[in-house]
């Protein structure tokens, strides 16, 4: 096919919408990018972007050929898979950060248990995640952003979140609100101020949490082991703070309650077709792996809620 080295510069830079940020993914010059834009343009005559400012967006026949670049290439990143999975079967995970740590990890080695030649991989992240990248298959999400893609949404278990303190600590704050420390983190830092909105907790007056006594951390696990580490109190979702309350690491007085959220699992649509069915371009052994976690996933987080 003529031009396909165009036609990938500009698959990429139609999904970046910027050349520049083309030129950093395909590490070319940004020169580079515009020139085999260009060329495209004159082999198909026709533009395919348009200046807007400082920016540049794609044109009505730009979007058409996107929609058709985007199936090409992620039908033969799917195939070039298929071709590298034919001899060992693994699947690509993205899972939050400290459910990955606190709650995942932990339990993994379960799964390997009743599933011995399985290769599961986990990366890291948070938020909005494109699925087929890097063979990535699945990701597990709590449902707090706005979904870039129509994945398939699999509810995996209903968040309950409250106050979490280290057993030291709660004995020398009970008595005094004041004294407590708020801990709170960049991706949940509205944590504390929705549990207090939502309750009303009779022997914890609610003005007196508000304090001077903060303090705010990266990530919401270096939040939870400082709360380990007796450095104060923070909101905790429930599955990542069980392990420690039932090693009596930490004790939640107040309880727990519905914070309007759930875990969330996230797939391509064909993911969770009925067993037995072949998918296009995926082998047996892989769809296999795929339900086998999918269906060990739903029945252990199902039970990560707290008894009333």
């Amino acid at each position: 096919m003529r031009h396909l080295k165009a036609f990938h510069v500009f698959h990429v830079a139609a999904a970046l919408e910027s050349y520049s940020k083309a030129a950093n993914k395909l590490c070319i010059t940004h020169g580079a990018v515009s020139k085999q834009i260009k060329t495209l343009e004159t082999h198909l005559a026709v533009n395919l972007f348009y200046r807007e400012g400082r920016h540049v967006k794609l044109t009505p026949a730009g979007k058409l050929l996107s929609g058709y670049t985007e199936q090409a290439f992620n039908a033969l990143e799917a195939g070039v898979q298929h071709v590298t999975q034919v001899t060992h079967t693994h699947l690509e995970v993205s899972c939050e950060p400290t459910l990955t740590m606190r709650w995942l990890m932990p339990r993994l080695s379960d799964f390997y248990q009743d599933n011995v030649d399985a290769d599961v991989r986990l990366s890291t992240a948070g938020g909005p995640v494109i699925l087929g990248s890097n063979g990535l298959s699945l990701a597990i999400r709590r449902d707090d952003f706005p979904l870039l893609h129509d994945y398939q949404q699999t509810p995996l278990v209903e968040e309950w979140v409250g106050p979490v303190f280290s057993p030291e600590y709660w004995q020398q704050v009970q008595n005094d609100a004041g004294k407590i420390k708020l801990l709170h983190s960049q991706t949940r830092p509205q944590a504390w101020d929705n549990w207090l909105q939502g309750n009303a907790v009779s022997c914890l007056k609610v003005q007196s949490l508000k304090v001077q006594s903060e303090q705010t951390f990266a990530h919401f696990y270096f939040c939870l082991q400082a709360v380990v580490d007796d450095l104060g109190a923070a909101i905790g979702s429930y599955p990542l703070v069980m392990d420690d309350l039932q090693r009596g690491n930490l004790v939640a007085p107040f309880g727990f309650k519905r914070s309007g959220h759930n875990y969330m699992l996230l797939s391509q649509d064909d993911v969770l077709l009925a067993q037995g069915n072949t998918l296009l371009g995926k082998d047996c052994e892989s769809d296999t792996l795929q339900r086998n976690f999918i269906n060990w996933l739903q029945l252990n987080l199902a039970m990560c809620v707290p008894s009333q």
